[in-house]
Parts: structure tokens; sequence; C-alpha cells
């Protein structure tokens, strides 16, 4: 499973990285951004999930891998 940021979406709340800190980060003007390549770690689908689910403008999309 990968996450990753649909930048004309996001809007700059953060509910990313407050929920999913090991995962996304913020850039300088307070956008999310994933952090690293975007792979979930084992453990961490659940903080994934959520932040997908809380994201007002669903700029996060999940892309579950075969």
């Amino acid at each position: 499973m990968k996450v990753q940021i649909d930048p004309g979406r996001c809007q700059g709340h953060g509910r990313c990285y407050d929920l999913a800190p090991s995962l996304f980060g913020e850039d300088d003007e307070g956008y999310g951004q994933v952090v690293g390549d975007g792979v979930v770690p084992p453990g961490e689908e659940p903080a994934a999930r959520l932040a997908v689910a809380n994201c007002p403008e669903r700029a996060i999309d999940l892309v579950e891998e075969a």
C-alpha cells in the first residue's frame, strides 16, 4: 500500500501529518507531503486510512499494490 497527496486538492489543513506523522510531513507553507516514497510500513495501515478519512478535500489517495 502507498499513500499519495494530490497537491491540487490539498488546502493545508494538516490533518494528515497530525494523525499520521510517520507517513506525512508538511512543506514550508504548511501543505501536506508524503514522507519518503509513500510506502506504508506494516502496522501503519490504520493510520493511513485515518488520514485519508479525515482529509476535508479528499486529497490523499491510497494505492493498493497487488
